[in-house]
């Protein structure tokens, strides 16, 4: 039976085996095993589908141990975007006959843990989706960079600003005087009638002039 997976319910008829009274040996061969996978059950009855059969260990020596560090890791300090086939190119290089191409999976493997664990940090995007017709925005902006003038005198004013999250079409409104929510909702109005239709959200940071 050497090489054979025993399974649960072969486990279980040996421990039921035990427990009538049966031999090892007895109990093993009814199971179909040998009694020397017997006496290792006894002494471990964990069924075999509940063995953690996660590998710890490595299959074979690491090709690049005696490079990793001192020529390797210099090389993607300073370029951490640098190709592992121009890595590998390097070592056929500088070590000829030790590194063949097909150990290139291998680096390659290498270089990816290395980047995930020991590599710059990457910048974080988190990208925003705006559905058309979901969200439009207000917001009020200081008028009086733009230099406009009434009768050679600065016209102090603000200016409305709307705009549609998805489609970008824009609306702008003079306002004399400062941010109010008499202002807000007047220049919301004019132009929702000038789109011709109601977003499902309207968001403005200006919470000052809904006081």
């Amino acid at each position: 039976m050497s090489g054979k997976h025993i399974t649960d319910r072969q486990v279980r008829w040996y421990m039921a085996s035990r427990k009538e009274g049966y031999t090892q040996a007895a109990a093993a061969a009814r199971s179909g095993f040998s009694e020397r996978t017997g006496r290792r059950i006894g002494t471990d009855p964990v069924l075999p589908s509940q063995r953690d059969r996660t590998r710890r260990y490595r299959t074979r020596q690491d090709p690049f141990a005696e490079v990793w560090r001192d020529e390797l890791v210099p090389m993607l300090q300073a370029m951490p975007s640098l190709r592992t086939t121009t890595l590998l190119e390097e070592l056929q290089q500088h070590h000829p006959g030790r590194y063949p191409d097909r150990l290139l999976r291998s680096l390659q493997r290498r270089v990816a843990h290395w980047r995930a664990t020991e590599g710059p940090e990457r910048e974080l995007i988190f990208r925003q989706e705006h559905p058309p017709g979901l969200q439009a925005l207000s917001d009020f902006t200081d008028g009086g960079g733009l230099g406009v003038t009434l009768d050679g005198e600065p016209f102090a004013h603000l200016l409305y600003h709307f705009w549609l999250a998805y489609g970008g079409w824009q609306y702008v409104k003079a306002i004399c005087g400062g941010e109010s929510f008499t202002a807000l909702t007047e220049g919301l109005q004019e132009a929702l009638w000038q789109l011709g239709g109601v977003p499902r959200e309207h968001r403005t940071d200006r919470l000052s002039a809904t006081r």
